[in-house]
């Protein structure tokens, strides 16, 4: 089967972004070279987090993931490129970190299942039905605004040494 270009939802978790990994992430995915298609900070309420995980909602952990998910900002993107879904996956690692190879994100950046850093698509349907691409092209006026600000802000901790963004 052919290698097709496609889109996938990438969002860095409460976690992530508290310890500041947004950029490192942005920089993972940009040198595989895949295209960031839009971007954006927000504090997502519990509805949309609840619609979301709607497939989780039976699962024991359900409740608190959609409070640890909604206690502080969480960095949407959605990027694009050949076969994103199935290596964005790869490129995340497993969903409990313990499983995750050294070299993957959830490999080189947490330790514990709960609070796994980050959260990809598992599927071009999943990653097409997901609400948050809805969040992403309702207001995708101040998009690239926020791009630029993640990146400046990650550039001066020195955590993105060449963006695309900035060429």
């Amino acid at each position: 089967m052919a290698a097709k270009t496609e889109r996938t939802f990438i969002a860095v978790k409460p976690d992530g972004v508290q310890r500041g990994l947004i950029g490192e992430i942005v920089k993972r995915f940009e040198q595989k070279g895949f295209r960031l298609v839009a971007m954006k900070f927000l504090q997502a309420s519990e509805d949309l987090l609840k619609q979301h995980y709607i497939d989780l909602k039976d699962r024991p952990f359900y409740p608190g993931l959609v409070k640890y998910m909604s206690s502080g900002p969480v960095a949407a993107m959605v990027w694009e490129g050949l076969n994103v879904v199935k290596t964005g996956r790869v490129m995340l690692g497993e969903t409990n970190p313990a499983d995750s190879k050294p070299g993957t994100i959830r490999g080189d950046f947490c330790i514990e299942v709960g609070r796994n850093i980050i959260h990809g698509s598992d599927s071009v349907d999943s990653a097409n039905k997901q609400n948050s691409f809805t969040v992403l092209k309702r207001n995708n006026v101040s998009i690239m605004h926020t791009i630029q600000f993640c990146c400046k802000a990650a550039l001066k901790k020195g955590t993105i040494v060449k963006s695309k963004l900035f060429r």
